[in-house]
């Protein structure tokens, strides 16, 4: 906060003022007493501190205005440190408050009878003078910090602004630019220092110059913006500037599609899956991994294939992850879940003008984001087949036909792809073209059900409790043995996927440190009784029954060195019998 010190040049104006008008010395005090503005006699003692005990003081103090018509006399000036050196004969003292804080005083002071007699004579009008004078300068300093708190809002306005990573522009209702910051000039490589006389539908042509209506109604758009020496494409947004219910004008900012990639690629850094982080203990998983991790290390296609729920999007960011893309975008894209006709325009965008209600400025593809990172397709075997043979030119000739392109694009992207359905039996079938099923299995990855790999499950629901019970809060710790082996010896039809839910379901309704039989999900437990029902009542043939006999004398004896002679033997069977056996099953090698 300002004091009265800092507009001290517009307080001695006032001062000389005031002399003029009533041939009255004037003195202005601040709050430390200081004399910062006088006439006459006090002219030369501006600068010179008030000490002690005096008028001036008790005014500051108590905000009480105070007349004096005799010094000699008045009980003030008695108590006064300058009594016995005083030369004034009467004085008017005001205080200056501003906001219930006494800023200073400002006084009349007679040094002679003429002076003396100004001052009694005109008691009244004179003490409601400077009660307006003293109001004159609270108003002047309560104008010079609103000026100056203004200046700091707009200091500070103008530096947030051009810390902002990207541009922006603030306009009036008819397009005039009003604020702006250096990254809008940097964008658009403007060199005039003067754009606050310019007009923003003149100096950028790709913002029409609409109306209010039409303002409201597009509140986003997408630019194109050849000038200058700059060839960009991006996204800007606008949002009203509405004082007191009026609409005052607009502020529009500029996203370039190079920042949406960066934002992009933060985003999913985020998302740092590593290969480590897939929890198994099982061979099989542990061998799917060590492959995945291979193939990371390579720019060749990636097919991850297996059941619904097995973890493939987790594989394909991994694999990302293990990768010297990295550092770039990894964009996921599930082919089953946007309509064909939007599909093609997801994954190659498309120029402006391509075909009806195509945005204004083109769209980008997915492919132009993941340049020089790892694409995704999920779910790859619901594409349909005039998409697979633009996907094959892509792959191929590591170029990107935009919807409405005239010139091809060069892309650098790696192509990870996924799905449940058999894609061989599909290109037996014509639903899925060959050419490109060969491109796409370049490195296969299958991924192993959760029935495959049961030994991981009671390592896979340690885990989920302790990650669901952070989550929503709940104090469980473990899981019942009997919960264990129910969900353990569960088919699966859902994966891991399934299981999850399971455990979240299962810590929700739970009220125990412990996951009890009585809270696992109702059908859960009617498909695992029934699954042990239907293996007690299987009825087995004599040849499987004879099949399995010579699995498990054979597995029991394979280190052995005579382990034929010993499986004939544990079987009750001649050595040449059991020959025939295995070539009849096949079991041969073993």
């Amino acid at each position: 906060m300002n004091g009265l010190k800092d507009i001290k040049h517009d307080i001695q104006n006032i001062a000389e003022a005031m002399l003029s008008v009533l041939n009255i010395d004037v003195t202005i005090v601040d709050e430390n007493l200081e004399r910062i503005a006088g006439t006459g006699t006090y002219l030369n003692k501006i600068g010179e501190k008030v000490n002690g005990y005096s008028a001036f003081k008790k005014c500051l103090e108590e905000q009480v205005l105070i007349y004096i018509d005799d010094a000699k006399q008045n009980e003030i000036c008695k108590e006064c440190y300058n009594n016995e050196r005083c030369k004034e004969f009467a004085e008017v003292c005001c205080p200056i408050v501003l906001d219930n804080h006494s800023y200073g005083v400002v006084g009349l002071i007679a040094f002679n009878e003429e002076q003396s007699s100004i001052i009694i004579n005109n008691a009244k009008d004179l003490t409601n003078f400077l009660g307006r004078m003293a109001d004159l300068i609270s108003n002047k300093l309560k104008a010079q910090n609103k000026t100056e708190e203004l200046e700091l809002e707009k200091k500070k306005l103008e530096i947030l602004l051009n810390s902002m990573n990207k541009a922006v522009v603030s306009i009036d209702i008819k397009g005039n630019i009003d604020k702006y910051n250096l990254k809008f000039k940097e964008t658009f490589n403007i060199k005039d220092d003067k754009l606050e006389s310019r007009n923003i539908f003149e100096l950028l042509d790709f913002i029409k110059n609409t109306s209010e209506k039409d303002f409201e109604k597009y509140k986003t758009g997408i630019f194109s913006y050849k000038k200058n020496g700059r060839d960009l494409k991006g996204i800007y947004n606008i949002s009203k500037i509405v004082v007191k219910n009026k609409l005052k004008g607009y502020v529009i900012d500029f996203i370039e599609n190079k920042e949406a990639i960066k934002n992009y690629n933060k985003i999913n850094k985020d998302y740092k899956i590593t290969l480590d982080n897939i929890i198994s203990s099982s061979d099989v998983m542990a061998h799917t991994k060590q492959k995945a991790l291979i193939a990371s290390k390579s720019s060749s296609t990636v097919l991850i294939t297996g059941e619904s729920g097995t973890g493939k999007e987790l594989f394909a960011r991994a694999i990302h992850n293990h990768s010297s893309r990295t550092e770039h975008p990894f964009v996921a894209v599930n082919c089953a879940a946007i309509p064909d006709n939007l599909l093609e325009s997801e994954l190659f965008g498309y120029e402006e003008g391509a075909f009806t209600g195509a945005k204004k400025g083109g769209k980008l593809g997915k492919f132009e984001i993941a340049h020089k990172g790892t694409i995704f397709l999920d779910e790859i075997g619901d594409m349909s087949l005039h998409l697979q043979g633009k996907l094959l030119r892509v792959l191929q000739e590591r170029e990107l036909d935009k919807i409405g392109g005239k010139s091809n694009i060069f892309i650098d992207v790696r192509v990870v792809a996924a799905t449940n359905r058999n894609l061989e039996k599909m290109v037996q079938n014509g639903q899925f073209r060959e050419d490109l099923y060969y491109r796409l299995n370049v490195i296969p990855i299958s991924l192993p059900s959760l029935r495959d790999r049961k030994e991981d499950i009671p390592f896979l629901i340690d885990y989920m409790i302790k990650e669901y019970s952070q989550k929503l809060d709940k104090y469980v710790v473990g899981i019942d043995e009997e919960v264990k082996k129910t969900l353990v010896d569960y088919s699966w039809p859902g994966n891991v996927r399934e299981l999850q839910n399971i455990i979240e379901y299962s810590i929700n309704m739970s009220s125990s440190q412990i996951l009890t039989l009585d809270i696992i999900p109702h059908n859960i437990k009617v498909k695992y009784y029934d699954d042990i029902q239907d293996k007690e009542e299987e009825i087995k043939t004599l040849e499987d029954l004879e099949k399995e006999a010579i699995e498990k004398a054979i597995n029991k004896f394979k280190n052995y060195k005579k382990d034929k002679e010993l499986v004939a033997n544990a079987l009750g069977i001649s050595r040449a019998t059991l020959y025939r056996k295995l070539e009849k099953y096949n079991l041969i090698s073993k």
